[in-house]
């Protein structure tokens, strides 16, 4: 699993009942683009983890604007 600063980590629940989970990669800590993370939830709560299969990484798209 790779993961840019700034992308989305959905970490789905695993039981039911238990909601998905959403998380800002905010710094990169392996080598790269792999875990570990350090990631921020949307509660504000920030973590240092390494996502299991129940995680799916959503890009950030990058605008590349002419002017």
């Amino acid at each position: 699993m790779r993961a840019n600063k700034g992308d989305h980590l959905l970490v789905h629940g695993r039981i039911v009942g238990q909601h998905d989970r959403v998380a800002e990669v905010v710094e990169v800590l392996g080598t790269d683009g792999n875990p570990p993370f350090r990631v921020r939830f949307e509660d504000g709560h920030e973590t240092v983890m390494s996502p299991g299969p129940d995680t799916v990484v959503q890009h950030h798209v990058r605008e590349n604007r002419v002017q």
